[in-house]
């Protein structure tokens, strides 16, 4: 009962608020600021805030990179109060005004890829993951859903983060948890405001390529006095009028029934194509339908030096602790011999490609590779393959865990002495591991990808699908 109540009320505050002007609160201080506008703001002082003031104390690489997400945010608070006075534009027209959400977007990941060896790294990576959750404005009818699909991608990098940090750092745990709200919160707000997809004023003026969004200032500033109204729209001479003469003629003509037929001129034999052969080869201009539509060709395909100049280098080089290896192709006699207990390997975007690492290792991660091939002695720490398509990776002494993670074809070739290495997998296919028999030889065992999950009274049980075939 208490509950039942509780929403009552938050309803009749609503409709105060409503009653006030349309889309308006009813505060002096905001007024003439869409309530979902008012909603953004205190997202953006609240979570956002907090993840600003943390990223800060950490410092470095996470500072600028939180720089680059709020200019985001603040593109993406422009494009609502634009909303909030304009009715929706065309298709074109709203693929010009989310340009600069896009841009943005696009700055906060190359930020990850140029500092790929910073030592916060997974904190990129996080942010890098999730950020296009800043583009559920163009998606409807679901742009909730979406927000937390986003979200999923960085949990992989906020719990390394995590385990990393857990009992190390509490700051780096309360920047994982700053950061995550952000994402929890948009959910919330899109819930309530954008349920089905960006909420467009319905009696404003068409927004076109053009619209700038008026300069309001954020929640606790004073905004500055709005600006005269725009004008209204030219209306074309005698458009209206021509339009209505036309369609009085189409249906004048339609009501004649059969009658409509009798002005069409009577086509005689020596006058059909497929019966008088010879009219095909006169002379003359042949009309055609119109040409089916080709991309034009980007001018960058004229000079090919421009596209090989922008591929990445390739490294195989050892960075304090980690050895990066980096962007190879065929290449097969890949070496890491001079190896510490203390060090790392992050292989990145490698193809068609053999690495051998030798001694013992904390841990080895797989990034973007492809076609790869990777036989190491021992790891303390953990073997992980991520965004990676048909790999194979060997055990030559031990290693306690191996991590699969979105990767298609990835076959692991265990020791007699890794035999109890525990295998990780998520939203991965194609998974094999082989064990050695007696004789030298590997016996191949597929890793399940298939499951079935049913309600047994207490909780949920899932099992292995076996799949008769």
């Amino acid at each position: 009962m208490e509950r039942l109540v509780e929403r009552l009320e938050k309803a009749v505050e609503r409709l105060e608020t409503v009653c006030q002007g349309p889309g308006m609160c009813g505060d002096g201080s905001s007024k003439g600021v869409a309530q979902y506008v008012q909603a953004f703001d205190a997202l953006l002082a609240g979570p956002v805030a907090e993840y600003i003031k943390i990223s800060k104390e950490v410092g470095g690489d996470v500072q600028k990179h939180a720089e680059m997400v709020h200019a985001g945010l603040m593109s993406e608070r422009a494009l609502l109060v634009m909303a909030s006075q304009h009715q929706q534009p065309t298709e074109n027209a709203f693929s010009s005004l989310l340009k600069p959400i896009s841009e943005q977007i696009q700055v906060v990941q190359n930020f990850r890829e140029k500092n790929r060896g910073s030592k916060l790294f997974n904190h990129l990576s996080a942010v890098s993951e999730s950020i296009p959750a800043l583009g559920w404005v163009a998606m409807a009818p679901k742009p909730g859903p979406y927000v937390k699909e986003m979200t999923d991608a960085a949990m992989f990098y906020t719990n390394r983060i995590l385990k990393e940090y857990k009992d190390v750092d509490k700051k780096q745990v309360d920047w994982v948890k700053a950061y995550l709200s952000i994402w929890t919160e948009l959910q919330a707000y899109i819930k309530e405001y954008h349920t089905t997809g960006l909420t467009w004023n319905k009696t404003g003026p068409v927004a076109t390529e053009g619209t700038k969004s008026p300069s309001v200032a954020p929640a606790g500033a004073a905004p500055p006095p709005p600006g005269p109204p725009p004008p209204p729209a030219p209306a074309p001479a005698s458009s209206s009028t021509d339009d209505s003469a036309s369609r009085s003629a189409l249906f004048a003509q339609i009501n004649r029934g059969e009658g409509i037929t009798s002005g069409l001129r009577h086509v005689s034999d020596d006058m059909k194509t497929h019966k008088n052969p010879a009219l095909k080869n006169q002379g003359g201009p042949v009309r055609s339908g119109p040409k089916p539509f080709t991309a034009p060709k980007p001018a960058c395909n004229a000079n090919p030096a421009q596209k090989t100049s922008l591929k990445a280098p390739a490294l195989l080089e050892l960075e304090g602790k980690k050895w990066r290896v980096e962007n190879q192709e065929n290449a097969t006699n890949l070496v890491i011999s001079d190896t510490e207990l203390k060090q790392v390997a992050y292989v990145f975007k490698c193809t068609n490609s053999t690495l051998q690492i030798k001694g013992k290792i904390n841990s080895i991660t797989l990034d973007n590779c492809k076609k790869l091939g990777l036989v190491f002695d021992d790891v303390v720490g953990i073997v992980e393959i991520i965004n990676s398509r048909d790999v194979k990776v060997q055990v030559m002494g031990k290693v306690p865990t191996i991590s699969i993670n979105k990767t298609d074809g990835c076959h692991v070739y265990l020791s007699k002495n890794s035999l109890d290495c525990e295998i990780v997998s998520a939203k991965s296919s194609e998974m094999n591991v082989l064990i050695p028999t007696e004789g030298g030889d590997f016996t191949e065992f597929p890793v399940p990808e298939q499951f079935k999950t049913v309600w047994n009274g207490q909780k949920l049980v899932t099992t292995v699908t076996e799949i008769a075939g």
